[in-house]
This record gives C-alpha cells, structure tokens and sequence, in this order.
C-alpha cells in the first residue's frame, strides 16, 4: 500500500513540525518514532514524549484507505533532508516494513505496530478556548524565556507562568535572581486562569510559532487558540494540535517582586549600553560575572574586574542629574534582556545600591524586568 507519496519538502515540514520533541535515547524505544495514521487521503503525524505530544494533518496523496504504523522519526527526517527539495517521495507499506523511494534512492526502514504507540489522554476540564496571534505569543515568549531556570530544584521556576484575567494574558518567568514579565491583552473576556507550562514546551512553542504574522497567500493574521485545564495545557495553530502536561506548583506572587516608586530614572540607548556591557563582560571571571556600574550626573561608568587583576572600563553619557551612586550585577543577566528587546531606547529604574533594578521599555508598557543588585 502507498501510504503517501507527495513533493519532499511537503513531507519534509510535515514531519518537522512535529520532530522537535522527539528524543533519540528514551526508555520507551517507540518514542524515538512518529505515528504515521493514514485515513483515506488525509495523513496524521503524531509525535510524543509522554510530557508533550504534537499532531498535525496533512494531505498527502496515496492509496485510499485506512493504515497505521510508527516509524524511526529522526532516521526519516535525514533521508528527506539528503533528497532533493522538489523530488516526489513516496512511502510504500509492505508487512512490517516501509520503503522510502525518491528517484533513485531506496531505503527500507523497520516499524513499531502503532498501537504499541502511547498517546496523551487529554483533560476533561478545559477552560474556555481564547486565541491570540502566533506573532504576538512569539514575542511575549521571547521576552521572558531567558529568565527561566534551569534544572533548578524549585521545579515550578523550570518553566513560564501563563495568567488569562479579564482581557489580560501575563507571561511571567523568574530563576530567583531576576524576573521577566510581558503581557498583551486579549480579545474576550477571561476568567481567572493560571498554569506554568515547562520549560521544554516553552522552546517548542518558541520554535514552531509564525511571527511574520501572515498566513498562507496573504490571508488573515494566524492565531494561537489556547485551552488550560487543571493538568494540561492545548494549543492549536497552523494546522498543529499540541497538548502539554504542566508543571506543580505554587509560582512566585510575581506582583509583589515588581519593585514600585523608584527614584531615578534613565533612559538610555539599548545597543549602546548592551554594546558597553558585552565589552566589560570580556574581563570578568569565568565564576563571577560581575560589573559595577556607576551612576553620577551627565555619565554612567561600566567596570570589571578577574582575578588577574585585569580591568576593563567604559563610560557613557547619560540624561541624569540625581545623586552619585554605585551598584553591582551580573553582566549575563542585563545582557540577556537587552539582547532579547527589540526596541531602540531602555529605562532603567533604581532607588539605591542595594535594591532591585526595574528594566522597561518605554515604547511598550507590557514589559517588566526585575534584577538584583549583587556585592562587589
């Protein structure tokens, strides 16, 4: 039976849009695999790594029809990758093997019975769907994902707080250190709903999503559909189903780390500044990542320091007349967020040398980044 056969590069982002999760070493073998169910001319990839499981649809010509089978998803990926883009492909089911043929290329690849394929049951209690842009959930992501935490032992920091209020949804991610926040405002009406999705699903979110903002031949804008449940999170887009487990726990009163009534504020270039900070980071030490910055009226000095007692200094003119003072970060934290703002201006909020910095951009109220001072 032709399971399909259509142009490589059809094939080719089929698969890959449902590829990103899959794991090559994982204790379940048929994980490695993509479900291929075939329904007649329409053709389902599923993919899971029993966390976060992705679908798509895609019509694929074939024989008519009913079929199933799981194959090696990362081993089917390089084949079509080797061929050439406009070469048509077909995938012929014989037993318990498939064939892959392009012009003259074969490759016969061993398969997993599909119901051996274990996948996600979804929640019953989703709340209300509401959606967004791709474009605009792309951006609040990229504006907050750096401050995550990685393999932190408070597990519910491993990922971003989602928060659907009123016409608000508030992205959120902290470390401990510093916090990110960004938030657009949504078309309906949202009863109060909070989920922390992980950290994995973050990027693949990240990496799947549009942010040209045009669908197919210049249609209308493409939008994110989004549903939360008590224990799951389901996003549909762009002809993706993508259902994820979400992490436990309590997050952060996010609120209450913002920190309010600051009293200096400068408004500098962001390019300028990030430019300033990467060239002071160069000298610091490999454990320590720390800068000094000093603020007097009219200029802002940069200054690290290494253990070899070697020092790098920097200065700026800055639009400030407030009082003379001194404060320590780690050169990583402020380079992330100027490096993941798009805009050309930044304010930074202090109030003295031992409280948090408020990072925002001035063209965008939604942002919100928060750092802490460190000893030098």
């Amino acid at each position: 039976m032709i399971v399909l056969k259509a142009a490589q590069e059809k094939i080719l982002a089929a698969l890959q849009s449902v590829g990103g999760i899959v794991e090559r070493r994982h204790t379940l073998p048929i994980l490695a695999n993509v479900l291929i169910r075939k329904n007649g001319p329409e053709l389902e990839l599923i993919t899971s790594d029993l966390e976060i499981q992705i679908r798509t649809t895609a019509q694929l010509d074939g024989d008519a029809g009913s079929y199933a089978t799981t194959v090696g998803a990362k081993k089917l990926g390089d084949i079509l990758k080797s061929l050439p883009s406009d070469q048509t492909v077909s995938l012929t089911a014989n037993q318990n093997k498939l064939t892959l043929q392009g012009g003259k290329s074969r490759f016969v690849l061993q398969t997993l019975p599909a119901e051996d394929f274990p996948l996600v049951q979804e929640a019953a209690d989703f709340g209300p769907a509401f959606s967004i842009p791709q474009k605009t959930l792309k951006m609040l992501i990229s504006q907050v994902h750096f401050a995550m935490a990685v393999h932190d032992i408070r597990y519910y920091l491993n990922g971003i707080l989602f928060v659907a209020e009123g016409k608000t949804l508030t992205l959120v991610a902290t470390d401990g250190h510093r916090l990110a926040l960004s938030q657009a405002t949504l078309d309906v009406e949202m009863p109060k709903q909070e989920v922390i999705l992980p950290r994995k699903t973050v990027l693949e979110l990240q990496r799947l999503l549009k942010d040209d903002g045009k669908g197919k031949e210049g249609e209308a804008e493409q939008l994110i559909e989004m549903r939360f449940a008590g224990n799951q999170a389901k996003f549909s887009f762009g002809g993706l189903e993508f259902v994820t487990k979400l992490v436990e726990g309590k997050f952060p009163d996010y609120n209450r780390v913002i920190p309010k009534n600051h009293k200096h504020h400068i408004t500098l270039g962001r390019t300028t500044l990030l430019a300033s900070l990467q060239r002071a980071a160069i000298l610091t030490s490999e454990k320590f990542k720390g800068v000094r910055m000093n603020f007097a009226p009219g200029l802002l000095g940069i200054a690290s320091s290494n253990a070899e007692q070697e020092e790098a200094k920097e200065e700026l003119e800055i639009d400030y007349g407030g009082d003379t003072f001194e404060i320590g970060f780690n050169v990583g934290y402020l380079m992330d967020v100027l490096a993941n703002m798009g805009q050309d201006m930044v304010t930074v909020s202090l109030q003295d040398a031992n409280s948090s910095a408020l990072i925002t951009n001035p063209e965008y109220e939604g942002f919100k980044y928060v750092v802490m001072p460190m000893r030098i």
